[in-house]
This record gives C-alpha cells, structure tokens and sequence, in this order.
C-alpha cells in the first residue's frame, strides 16, 4: 500500500478537534493557513505561557488511520480531525520516522519535527483514551502514540487522495522526541 492522505483538517479556534475540510493550504514556514497553530512562533497555550518566543515546530500535526484502527480495538471510535491533526495519512510508519525526515505532498513539503505529546484533555474528550495514547513500556520509558509534529519547509495544496513520498534525512536515524 502506498501513503496516502485520507483527510484533512484545519480549525480557526484553539478546540480539541477540527473540522475536516476538502483541502488544506500549508504554508512555508507558517503551517496550516487558517488553523489556530499557525505562526513562526509557538501557539500552544501551554508553551506560550512558559515562552511565546519559541519557534513554532508544531505547525502540521499528522495522525496515521492505523492508529484509530488500533483504537478500534480498545472501544474507541475516532474519525478524522477528533484528535486535532491536520493531516490523516493511511500506509505510513508515522511514529517510526526520523527528526527531520521530510514529507512530500503534492508542492507541499513537511519536516517531521517530533512527537506530539498527549495530555489530559484526551481524557476529557474521551475518557481513559490517554492511557492508549500515552503510556511507559517494560523498561518505564514513555511511548507517545498521538501522532507526530511538523514544519512547513514548501507549501502548497493538501487534499484526500494525495500520494505522500517520504524523503529520510542523510544523517543517520534520530528516533523522535516530543516537541
């Protein structure tokens, strides 16, 4: 199977999930035009309480199907946007990839910055759905599952359907982090 978009999403407010939309525009160095995390600088609430100056590297937030799939499994059903991504991809290893591995979408290019990290309010929308999302392995280190972060190094138009080619960096594999 070859990587896909399945859908997209974008939202003006800071709310948990965003509405799906029949395209996306990214833009370079910006992220998604329109959405509340858009800026060269942070827009999270909880990272610009603590420094608004910091350089935006959650400006595209991609969420693979698989995982809503696995999620399935759990008792959970989730569809596209619940989770606040902007992009659902389907037959792509999000969480295996390395910092700065680069994501082509039509013109588009996404840099892969680093994990996103879930909290509480997961629990709010649906209750005990962090634990799935967040969680330590055997050897007590955190395993994030919420999707990975990303920057917009080239824009374009991102809509359902598109093809995404995966470009890994030169340097060898640096497994992702939370940004």
């Amino acid at each position: 199977m070859h990587a896909c978009v399945v859908a997209v999403s974008a939202g003006a407010h800071h709310t948990f999930s965003k509405p799906v939309r029949p395209r996306i525009r990214l833009l370079t160095g910006l992220g998604v035009e329109g959405d509340a995390h858009m800026g060269t600088t942070v827009k999270h609430r909880s990272r610009v309480a603590q420094d608004p100056t910091r350089p935006n590297l959650r400006q595209v937030h991609l969420i693979h199907t698989e995982l809503f799939d696995s999620l399935a499994d759990a008792g959970y059903t989730l569809t596209p946007g619940q989770l606040g991504e902007n992009i659902t991809t389907r037959g792509l290893d999000l969480l295996g990839l390395s910092t700065g591995t680069l994501l082509n979408v039509g013109t588009s290019v996404i840099e892969v910055t680093g994990l996103r990290n879930p909290c509480t309010q997961i629990d709010a929308f649906a209750p005990g759905l962090l634990k799935h999302l967040a969680h330590r392995d055997e050897q007590g280190a955190i395993v994030r599952r919420g999707g990975v972060m990303g920057v917009v190094r080239a824009g374009g138009t991102v809509e359902p359907g598109m093809a995404v080619h995966v470009r890994p960096p030169r340097a060898p594999h640096v497994p992702l982090d939370r940004v």
